[in-house]
């Protein structure tokens, strides 16, 4: 079977299911996304990998799992999506350490958050593309998520990222961009990344 790669398009909160999150990945050499749901915690630790401005004072659990490699010399080759039943993904990370090749098994959510923090590619087969890839024809309208914990969406539905009106983001609008900064670092340091990424698009939206 073939390999599809894979890159990551952005995060979107469910307004539909509390605490659920939704990881769109984008086909390379196409205009297919794979919509998965994920949870608050997972969805926050690739946030924060993306978000390469935003430095935890303290590790994550991910963060904690890319020093442990790297002190005994284990890289992060690929992470594949190899397999979707009832909805679900499962994901394997394929490391390599002495030029000696492993394979672990891993939720798809956590794969990924390794995958960026190690820089390796995202792979999925051809076959889950085709089965649980869509097609977001609007990106602005709100998703509708299933109750499946790192579930696949439904193809039928239309899901964008979070368009919500909030009232924080509000405040952060009528600061200055020193004040932006001062409490983008203040976030970071209280260890409220979830605030912190909401500074950091207010201040990204300026900059561009």
């Amino acid at each position: 079977m073939s390999l599809v790669k894979l890159t990551i398009k952005g995060i979107s909160y469910s307004q539909t299911q509390n605490g659920a999150y939704a990881l769109i990945l984008n086909e390379v050499d196409g205009e297919r996304k794979l919509p998965i749901v994920i949870g608050a915690f997972e969805a926050q630790s690739i946030a924060i990998a993306l978000e390469k401005e935003i430095k935890p004072p303290r590790p994550l659990t991910h963060d904690l799992f890319k020093n442990f490699a790297d002190r005994f010399d284990i890289v992060v080759k690929q992470v594949i999506i190899h397999k979707l039943v009832d909805g679900v993904f499962y994901s394997s990370v394929i490391c390599e350490r002495d030029k000696i090749e492993e394979i672990i098994d891993a939720r798809t959510s956590d794969a990924i958050a390794l995958a960026l923090r190690f820089q390796a590619p995202i792979f999925t087969y051809k076959n889950i593309l085709d089965k649980a890839g869509v097609y977001l024809n609007n990106p602005t309208e709100a998703e509708s998520l299933t109750t499946e914990d790192e579930g696949a969406l439904s193809a039928t539905e239309t899901f964008g990222f979070d368009n919500k009106t909030d009232v924080t983001s509000d405040i952060y609008k009528s600061q200055s961009q020193s004040e932006l900064y001062e409490s983008l670092e203040k976030a970071v340091q209280d260890e409220d990344y979830e605030k912190a990424a909401k500074i950091r698009d207010e201040i990204s939206k300026r900059e561009s």
